[in-house]
């Protein structure tokens, strides 16, 4: 894999119809999260969407909406989320960066224990002006 692999989370608010899973959250969060995460990868690297329901999603891969966060009873397990990596060929990335809150980053680390995690610990206004700037001030070397 070329460059890092940007973890973004799901989001409540979606489309009412399925769609590809880049197309189908469209809660003002998880935007921000895109952005910053198409800005991380803009010379390389891939975006996957944490669904509490799917687990590892693809931005091409089409799904239908559903109300079930990660952590809610039925959501997706750290051994389904292993398995989904490896399937998609992420097991082996070395700088791999969470853009979400604690659950998912939790969850992330069950497969990327070494993930960097910028927005831990951190209320949601602080959360979304530190998305501003990874934009322009990588939480990892790009060369």
């Amino acid at each position: 894999m070329n460059g890092p692999l940007i973890v973004i989370p799901c989001a409540a608010r979606k489309l009412t119809v399925p769609a590809p899973a880049g197309q189908l959250y469209q809660g003002s969060y998880h935007r921000a999260c895109r952005q910053t995460a198409d800005a991380l990868t803009a010379t390389g690297g891939t975006t996957v969407i944490l669904s509490g329901r799917y687990g590892l999603l693809t931005l091409d891969r089409v799904i239908a909406p559903y109300e079930l966060r990660m952590g809610d009873a039925g959501s997706v397990t750290a051994d389904q989320l292993r398995d989904q990596a490896h399937a998609l060929r992420l097991t082996a990335a070395r700088t791999v960066v969470v853009l979400a809150g604690a659950r998912y980053v939790a969850a992330a680390r069950a497969v990327w224990p070494h993930a960097l995690a910028p927005l831990t610990g951190r209320g949601i206004g602080h959360q979304l002006q530190r998305l501003v700037e990874l934009r322009t001030e990588p939480p990892f070397p790009l060369t």
